[in-house]
């Protein structure tokens, strides 16, 4: 067997290793329409925010109803943001799994979405709580720690390039926690900028035509 047959064939090797111990099937496009979703709901949650604020300043006084009708608003807005990004993100991914013949739902995949889940419930728990105190300010840095969190969590059973992710979402909802006020700004980086960076960077790295780092 010469060198090359050597170096072909431990690639192999190490392509059947990833496929049994990683979840592949990630797909960079799932990031960029997420990313897409999240500033689209973004926009739409400032316009509403200078609304309320300038009806606010308009008649100088602070109105119960309003307010409890925006957060109301706003959480439904958030909600919504995040089923039109699962869907976005399981349609590209089942795509990309098709393609490579391989199955979106298989042993690693549950584990992803284990160590994802964990996090996020314990992230949703808690903004439930700020909500019930009052704690607005802190709901935006508190979605990108846990978020973050949840990434690192779930990098050992995906791509690596995953925690890195999650990483940069921590520290900006920690950056976050600084400027309270500028909570809507730091939640359309995080989940829409970055999100939109990394499905880029995965989609050029993994799935452009002619990529030399794919692994599925």
């Amino acid at each position: 067997m010469t060198d090359q047959q050597h170096l072909q064939a431990l690639s192999d090797i190490k392509r059947i290793m990833e496929r049994s111990s990683r979840f592949i099937s990630l797909s960079g496009l799932s990031g960029i329409s997420a990313g897409i979703s999240a500033l689209v709901g973004a926009a739409i949650a400032r316009n509403w925010l200078v609304d309320y604020y300038t009806r606010w300043e308009k008649t100088g006084a602070y109105n119960d109803a309003d307010y409890a009708s925006l957060k109301v608003h706003l959480i439904a807005l958030g909600l919504c943001v995040m089923v039109v990004a699962l869907c976005g993100g399981t349609f590209f991914t089942w795509r990309r799994a098709r393609k490579n013949k391989l199955s979106i739902w298989d042993v690693t995949a549950r584990k992803v979405l284990f160590n994802v889940a964990i996090p996020l419930a314990a992230g949703g728990a808690f903004i439930a709580g700020l909500l019930y105190n009052h704690l607005e300010p802190l709901v935006a840095p508190t979605c990108l720690v846990f978020y973050g969190l949840a990434l690192i969590n779930a990098s050992k059973y995906t791509l690596p390039d995953v925690r890195y992710l999650g990483i940069c979402e921590t520290i900006l909802g920690i950056v976050n926690l600084f400027f309270l006020r500028k909570g809507l700004y730091f939640w359309a980086v995080g989940f829409g900028l970055l999100h939109i960076i990394y499905g880029a960077l995965m989609w050029w790295k993994y799935e452009r035509k002619g990529s030399f780092q794919s692994i599925a």
